[in-house]
């Protein structure tokens, strides 16, 4: 008697895969949303929750630039070995076979720029539109033809599989931007100031914060792709889940795909990017499965970051939840900053409904990992050889320099002995607190009486760089503000040396390209 009370007790702790596709088959199995699951568990318990539950369905819809697609387009007479493609101006990679190509979401159109990219080909595509194919070759004896230009359609394609690298982030950290200038990034337009914070992804219904332990997504499980059904191949590229950065690789028809589901966009002063609609459903097996997916937007938290350090490792400015993000304001240092998402959670829930539907009546079938997905694995940087050059590298160490409180006329006569075009304004204390130009002191020259010293026509706004700092990015600090030279300062600000236009002409010069 107490062996069957046990096996009983048993059987409720723990469903199979084979119990849970049956009741699917039959129409009988529960199926709930992510953001459904928490409030049945508070009404139910984890134990009634488990019994009541078969499937929870997970959703996101956000923009995921690594993407694209595997396209063949048959051979043509007579037959052609693509080596360079272009697909409505936009070029697809040509290293496969005669006519097979790989499209990237991200690649720009060589005429429209970053307005029209191989996102926008694939939503064309996929909206029925047809896509001019535009091919050369150098000929072979089996492949004589040298040129194609053709218009396509996408049932005109053999095959045409999206197979996206990474997708569905387990999370993303949050940005905003300290510096005094407009930013715009792969995380939208940052406002000046911490004007503003920007986020991603679905919280709740994000699919690996449902199952962060890898469990149930892996290898070889259906999932939900741009209104396709679609399958996990495996972790994602920069997969990092160690830190809470776990990815997916996966792939789908892109024949059976909705522009629903699949939209274009462009990042002003970024690029391209595609935004993907993409679910995981998950079967709850255990009491495990039932507390991962019963967390809650206030149970996941991300950094926020400043993006106004260009820089890998970009300082943390607080940690927050989605519970906060989502509810439009954050507080930072006593403010209450704007938040606003670039992802759509109603998008992200309509994918988790519309998996939940397929499901309910047995359009889909569940499956557990046939190869597992490492849960513990932490992304590297890059390994680098050689080290780019720094300021420190070229930099003039002697820097002419000018008080704030001495006469214009002394500025005029340190810029006349042709060494700079630019003085470093040093105040009482020994620290920076301006520059002038040679056009500054030529106009306090022509209008004479209105401007007595340095101080009086210095720019006290001044852009600065550190011996540290890379020359690409003192480089766009010159492009950006359209200035020619940059003082480089120490951390109390004391000028030890200067970027000029000159010192790069030396590096691009070839100097330190050898």
């Amino acid at each position: 008697m107490s062996f069957n009370i046990h096996k009983t007790i048993f059987s409720f702790m723990h469903k199979s895969i084979d119990q849970i596709n049956e009741r699917i088959r039959d129409g009988n199995a529960r199926v709930v949303t992510a953001e459904e699951m928490p409030a049945i568990v508070r009404e139910l318990g984890e134990e009634g929750a488990l019994e009541e539950v078969d499937v929870v369905t997970t959703g996101t819809f956000g923009a995921m630039c690594s993407s694209g697609a595997f396209l063949n387009f048959g051979h043509s007479e007579p037959p052609i070995r693509m080596e360079r493609i272009w697909l409505n101006d936009v070029e697809a990679y040509g290293g496969l076979a005669a006519v097979d190509t790989y499209i990237g979401a991200t690649q720009q159109s060589d005429t429209l720029e970053e307005k029209y990219g191989g996102a926008h080909v694939l939503e064309d595509l996929v909206s029925g539109k047809s896509v001019e194919l535009r091919a050369t070759s150098r000929g072979t004896d089996c492949y004589p033809r040298r040129t194609i230009t053709t218009e396509l359609l996408l049932e005109n394609l053999n095959q045409a599989i999206m197979c996206n690298p990474r997708n569905a982030y387990q999370r993303y950290n949050a940005a905003t931007n300290t510096t005094d200038r407009l930013l715009h990034t792969y995380m939208g337009t940052l406002l000046p100031n911490t004007g503003n914070i920007t986020y991603s992804g679905a919280g709740v219904l994000n699919p690996i914060s449902n199952d962060p332990e890898f469990r149930l997504i892996g290898s070889g499980v259906p999932i939900f792709l741009c209104g396709a059904q679609g399958m996990v191949i495996g972790e994602g590229t920069q997969h990092s889940p160690g830190g809470g950065f776990g990815t997916l690789m996966v792939t789908g028809n892109l024949k059976d795909m909705s522009p629903e589901y699949l939209r274009a966009a462009t990042m002003t002063g970024y690029g391209v990017t595609l935004y993907v609609g993409l679910g995981v459903p998950l079967p709850v097996l255990d009491l495990d499965v039932v507390r991962a997916t019963a967390m809650r937007d206030e149970d996941i938290s991300v950094d926020l970051i400043d993006y106004g350090v260009p820089s890998r490792n970009r300082p943390l400015v607080r940690s927050v939840t989605y519970a906060e993000l989502r509810s439009g304001m954050v507080e930072i240092n006593g403010e209450q900053v704007r938040t606003s998402s670039l992802s759509s959670f109603r998008r992200a829930r309509r994918v988790a409904e519309e998996l939940k539907s397929w499901i309910g009546r047995g359009g889909m079938q569940l499956a557990l990992p046939t190869r597992p997905i490492d849960a513990t694995k932490k992304v590297h940087q890059m390994h680098e050889s050689k080290k780019g050059p720094r300021v420190m590298d070229i930099m003039d160490r002697q820097v002419v320099s000018v008080g704030e409180s001495e006469e214009i006329r002394t500025a005029a006569q340190k810029l006349l002995k042709g060494e700079t075009n630019h003085l470093p304004v040093i105040g009482s204390d020994g620290r920076l607190v301006g520059i002038v130009t040679t056009f500054d002191v030529s106009k306090a020259v022509a209008n004479p009486g209105k401007a007595c010293t340095v101080s009086d026509i210095m720019k006290k706004k001044v852009v600065t760089t550190t011996t540290d700092e890379a020359v690409d990015i003192a480089v766009r600090k010159l492009e950006q503000n359209n200035i020619s030279a940059l003082p480089v300062v120490d951390r109390e600000r004391h000028v030890i040396g200067m970027l000029t236009a000159i010192n790069l002409g030396k590096l691009f010069g070839g100097r330190w390209l050898k």
